[in-house]
């Protein structure tokens, strides 16, 4: 890759990482949240679902307002405001404040990814994107694993105001770098049409309602009716959009853009995926945290092998999609991490030692390396034009509602385990004493291994889906991947 398209990348990569990092953060950071402000654990986890919500709200709108007011000048916009909101967040001083301020960064975040994602595809030519995508990708792979390690140690050497905090420098580095680097784009004046308003209405009302009823899973005697309004709610409004999106000629999501075989593929790739590793990477913290009453600090450090694994796959990973048939590799990936969930959830059934987990999150970075970003570049790497931006934003806000699902119906199954447990669930868990949680140990052991189970099933059903919808009808010299 030319000098100057690394530059951009780099740049972008650095962007991106402060979103996908604040996304993670907070699960080591809530028994310090919880404690500081004198609130609970539920209310503490809407600082999470809440920032996942504002990415997926605005995603949608990343493809228009970046044709209509200029890529550049969205990106750097919103990360403006995301810096802003992120120092809200760390000076909040009530539960309320911290979550709207949450809210907010997730709005401003949501941009970055699909309108950096384009900017870079563009920026160099079609035989090098696979190498671009392992820049753009990093962040997305990286730091739902870097978020932890490094938030376990903010919090214990400074305070969980600092895992928010420390984005202000990042961040203004991060735009002086963008006003320098990054090209100016001239806005599309035919892009000034009115915005697909009901659209924008429906999907991220259905997004809010499938989430909301997903984290709703686990309360005593579910199903409740508030669960079963907000999942049929969620549904309907979805089905809602879909409907509405194939009659509009200009809606919020291309879908027409499914009908390309990769592209539609690598979606289902990406749902599938997505919700089985952002829901897997939650467990970990709270097994070493709650089960086990270890530090913060050393649910951070488990991590660090993981990430590794992460990082040297996917840079090795999206440089061979440029020259291998993608589908070895993403099918390769796929298995790997269905392997490794298999290991964590039978070695935390059985009460293994660290060493026995950390071995099976480096399955699952090792797979997750080769499946994300190739699957993302397989499925962009055709489209041509206008169509680039809208494939991104469609991919993006696929992953990110995957992602938030995953998160929730993982955090709602454990928290159904553990309060067969224990009275009170999580919240009086992570009060527990030595010996009150030495004495359950068999008992939490298998409750938490349940948080892997639904990781592991969505990674085996994502093994199918790369087998069948990447596998390509013909290759070069009328030859068949196979």
């Amino acid at each position: 890759m030319r000098s100057r398209g690394r530059t951009v990348g780099l740049v972008l990569a650095l962007g991106g990482l402060l979103v996908v990092l604040d996304t993670t953060v907070t699960v080591v950071a809530v028994p310090a949240i919880v404690s500081d402000l004198g609130t609970t654990l539920p209310v503490v986890s809407w600082a999470t679902t809440g920032y996942l919500l504002g990415v997926v709200a605005v995603i949608p709108t990343a493809g228009r307002a970046a044709a209509r007011f200029g890529d550049r000048r969205v990106y750097v916009g919103a990360l403006a405001a995301f810096t802003a909101f992120s120092v809200a967040a760390g000076l909040a001083p009530t539960p309320a404040l911290l979550v709207a301020a949450r809210v907010l960064q997730g709005l401003a975040g949501g941009l970055l990814n699909p309108v950096g994602q384009a900017i870079g595809l563009r920026a160099v030519p079609r035989s090098e994107r696979g190498r671009m995508m392992s820049l753009l990708g990093l962040p997305v792979l990286v730091g739902p694993v870097l978020g932890p390690p490094l938030a376990g140690w903010l919090v214990d050497a400074v305070s969980w105001r600092a895992i928010f905090l420390i984005n202000l420098p990042v961040g203004l580095l991060t735009v002086a770098l963008c006003l320098r680097f990054v090209p100016a784009d001239v806005p599309d004046d035919g892009a000034r049409a009115g915005l697909d308003r009901v659209g924008l209405a429906l999907l991220p009302a259905g997004a809010v309602g499938l989430v909301a009823g997903a984290t709703l899973l686990g309360d005593p005697g579910f199903p409740t009716a508030g669960a079963v309004a907000a999942l049929a709610s969620g549904v309907v409004l979805v089905l809602a959009f879909v409907g509405h999106a194939r009659r509009t000629r200009e809606p919020l999501l291309a879908l027409r853009l499914l009908r390309h075989r990769a592209t539609g593929a690598g979606l289902a790739v990406l749902v599938l995926f997505g919700a089985a590793y952002f829901g897997a990477i939650t467990v970990l913290p709270l097994i070493v945290q709650a089960v086990r009453g270890d530090p913060a600090a050393t649910a951070g450090a488990l991590g660090i092998p993981a990430a590794l694994a992460v990082g040297a796959t996917l840079q090795v990973a999206t440089r061979l999609v440029d020259r291998v048939p993608p589908r070895r590799i993403v099918l390769s990936g796929t298995v790997v991490a269905a392997v490794g969930l298999a290991v964590l959830a039978a070695a935390t059934a059985a009460g293994a030692s660290y060493a026995v987990l950390v071995a099976g999150t480096v399955l699952l970075g090792l797979g997750s390396g080769a499946t994300v970003a190739p699957t993302m570049t397989t499925a962009l790497r055709d489209l041509e034009g206008p169509d680039t931006a809208q494939g991104t934003t469609l991919l993006a806000l696929a992953q990110q509602l995957a992602a938030a699902l995953g998160v929730a119906t993982v955090t709602a199954v454990l928290s159904a385990s553990f309060s067969r447990v224990v009275d009170g669930g999580v919240d009086e868990l992570v009060r527990l004493g030595p010996g009150p949680r030495s004495a359950l140990a068999g008992s939490l052991d298998a409750a938490a291994a349940t948080g892997y189970v639904v990781p592991a099933v969505l990674a085996g059903v994502a093994v199918v889906a790369a087998a069948v919808g990447l596998r390509p009808r013909e290759v070069a010299l009328g030859r068949t991947d196979r």
